[in-house]
């Protein structure tokens, strides 16, 4: 066959096929050439490996062949022919970054011209097609190490440290980290767009203009967004561009719903996540599946301050010597399931359990209790309250109990806000059925028993709630926490 038909031929191996991708395959380009030069090839790799080979290729060939492989992978030489036995061997070195792969080509009879271009031809052809594979390979790579920066910087921001945030980028600074301000827009859409929404939106320098998207680690069908605060008056033109994309992307899919939170402090990262997940939890099940957060003030900052800071500091005194692994996992477990604290920490469940029972025997809690949960979560955002006047120290003021506490004026006033949307008509079934919940740790399958009604309606009646009280309750976290409070406060309200 003419050169120019074979080299056809040759470029025909590389076309797509039936509407498929161009197959990046050397063994296919090996097999080939062997075929039409009537001749047995083998490529070895940079580490003196065979690669990929022809089928009847004999590996004893190589062995004779050790100390010119070496020289022509250290680029000492650039093609070399010996003979062994009536067995004629051409060995050529491709690309030019050392150490570099050997083509090795051997056939009982001498090597045509016209064949030895052709291997030249296929030559350069495999190590194209391996440079392709490695420029994927590191393309995937910097894709995954963006990724686990980006969620560096977010887990940073949560933990209220942005000047850490900052230094965690080595240089590579995201413009977010510049804002005063940020909004979180919660997006839940099936786990496989995640990574597809990603990449669409992803610049240059691995962020997203100036957004941060990061995958949840924790729950597989969340998207984070992080969105700058461009001016102070103007809280519904939030991220620009980024968020009106996402509100399309809610509008065009039925699967897709979003929560968007209140902008917030960069070092306050933490609570405008958890207003977008109170936001997520009311977008699902309205049918424009788009919900703002509706602010409501904390709990632990309506407490008289020197008092619930003295409480907050008995409670936890028993641990306050613990390592601080243990205290980061209790808090996260607060807010997580605890498989998604080990997924979060990348620790087995077995030790985030660990932790929990040291924390449970130090404080005498059960951690499986909804209310234990939530009286161990207002300590710690209690105590993490800075006292209102500095020269004056929380262990001076006298320590109440948390009854005490949640008896004053300003707590009975919060829980009666709170609860006002569960007061009229049929709303009270849903009071009823979440007082129910909490009293069986949360188990819909024991609130059902214990009211004499399906699983079904004590589900119905939980995202009832979710719309009117605009908490998330279907995952464990800090609307839980409220009702828990609410509760408590009203039973003892006059």
């Amino acid at each position: 066959m003419p050169i120019p038909q074979v080299l056809d031929e040759l470029l025909r191996q590389l076309r797509p096929r039936g509407g498929q991708d161009v197959t990046l395959d050397p063994q296919g380009l090996i097999d080939w050439l062997g075929r039409h030069i009537r001749a047995e090839i083998a490529l070895v790799d940079r580490a003196g490996e065979v690669e990929v080979a022809t089928a009847r290729f004999a590996p004893e060939v190589l062995s004779d062949l050790q100390p010119v492989l070496a020289q022509l992978s250290s680029g000492q030489l650039a093609a070399a022919a010996s003979q062994r036995g009536g067995f004629h061997v051409r060995c050529a070195a491709l690309g030019r970054h050392v150490p570099r792969p050997v083509l090795v080509v051997g056939s009982h009879l001498p090597v045509t011209r016209e064949a030895l271009a052709l291997t030249s031809h296929v030559g350069a052809l495999v190590e194209v097609l391996r440079q392709a594979r490695q420029a994927d390979d590191l393309a995937l790579r910097y894709q995954q190490v963006a990724s686990r920066l980006r969620l560096a910087v977010f887990m940073a921001l949560m933990a209220g440290k942005p000047t850490l945030a900052r230094r965690m980028t080595a240089g590579a600074l995201p413009p977010l980290l510049d804002a005063e301000r940020l909004c979180i827009h919660l997006l839940r859409c099936p786990p496989a767009d995640r990574g597809r929404l990603i990449a669409a939106y992803e610049d240059a320098s691995g962020y997203h203009g100036r957004g941060l998207m990061v995958r949840c680690p924790v729950y597989d069908h969340h998207l984070i967004c992080l969105l700058p605060v461009e001016h102070d008056d103007d809280n519904d033109n939030v991220g620009g561009g980024l968020a009106v994309s996402l509100r399309a992307l809610v509008r065009d899919d039925p699967r897709y719903a979003l929560g968007i939170g209140a902008p917030v402090p960069l070092p306050a990262t933490a609570r405008a996540y958890d207003q977008a997940r109170h936001a997520l939890a009311v977008a699902r099940h309205t049918p424009e599946r788009i919900a703002h957060y509706h602010d409501q003030p904390p709990l632990a900052g309506l407490l008289p301050r020197q008092q619930a800071l003295a409480w907050a500091h008995a409670f936890l005194e028993p641990i306050s010597t613990a390592p601080q692994l243990t205290l980061d996992i209790t808090s996260l477990a607060l807010n997580f399931p605890r498989a998604g604290v080990a997924r979060l920490l990348d620790i087995s469940r077995n030790t985030v359990t660990a932790h929990l029972r040291r924390v449970q025997d130090a404080l005498g809690l059960n951690l499986q209790d909804p209310r234990s949960r939530a009286e161990l979560a207002l300590a710690l955002a209690v105590n993490d309250l800075p006292p209102l006047d500095v020269n004056t120290a929380a262990e001076h003021a006298p320590t109440l109990s948390v009854d005490r506490l949640l008896s004053t004026e300003a707590a009975i006033t919060w829980a009666q806000a709170f609860l006002q949307p569960l007061q009229t008509g049929a709303d009270r079934a849903v009071q009823q059925t979440l007082q129910a919940w909490i009293q069986a740790d949360t188990d819909a399958q024991r609130t059902a028993h214990n009211l004499g009604i399906s699983r079904t309606t004590v589900r119905a009646h939980l995202r009832a709630a979710e719309q009117l009280l605009k908490r998330s309750l279907q995952t464990p976290g800090p609307g839980t926490h409220e009702i828990v409070h609410a509760l408590r406060i009203a039973d003892r309200a006059p």
